[in-house]
């Protein structure tokens, strides 16, 4: 029988390791790609190839080095333990809403043959979700506390947000930036349509 204490701490454990395991899986595929011949950054998102759209759920995992991998790892552990705190499920939901329709967008939007791999449309994603949750129903105190939440978000995340979006140098896909933020607000207003009980994560 699982003590009273031990069931909140294994609760947060299991919602926390989802984007743990995810980042983990970035790391593991980058070191294959490294230590393996050729390059797995083929495999990523070709837009208007419709052979690349397999690249909408492989996309997001592929990186082109270990600094690209690196400046998205600690932005997507932040901003996914944040959608987390809402349970593995709706974690592993709002990523997929976001790999979806950024990916999406991505392939209709860029240059046709243009190759995108990163999780930065994630990351970007996670702060679309994070924002718009405040107009999820919940109670009063809750609607505070997820406020309260995205306003810090902002100012930390904020400004490198806008630039993503509208002052990427070249080589950076806009485009997968501005598809996962809408991802994401669309993942949080699905979850609005759906009410109250539908944001509820019993499962942990």
């Amino acid at each position: 029988m699982t003590s009273p204490a031990a069931s909140p701490r294994s609760t947060a454990l299991s919602r926390f390791a989802s984007p743990v395991i995810l980042l983990a899986l970035m790391w593991i595929i980058q070191l294959a790609d490294a230590l393996l011949p050729g390059s797995f950054s083929g495999f990523g998102l070709r837009s208007w190839d419709l052979a690349g759209l397999g690249g909408i759920v492989a996309s997001p995992l592929l990186h082109a080095s270990w600094g690209h991998l690196l400046a998205n790892s600690l932005p997507l552990l932040v901003l996914g333990c944040l959608v987390a705190v809402e349970g593995a499920r709706r974690f592993w939901a709002v990523t997929a809403f976001i790999a979806v329709i950024g990916g999406l967008g991505t392939w209709v939007f860029n240059t046709p043959g243009t190759l995108t791999v990163g999780a930065s449309g994630l990351v970007f994603g996670y702060f679309g979700y994070i924002v718009m949750r405040v107009f999820a129903p919940a109670r009063v105190a809750h609607r505070i506390l997820y406020a309260a939440v995205a306003l810090i978000v902002i100012a930390l995340y904020g400004g490198s947000m806008l630039a993503g979006v509208v002052g990427v140098s070249e080589g950076i896909s806009w485009q997968a930036h501005l598809f996962g933020a809408i991802g994401g607000g669309v993942a949080a207003l699905a979850g609005r349509r759906r009410g109250p009980a539908a944001l509820r994560d019993r499962s942990g």
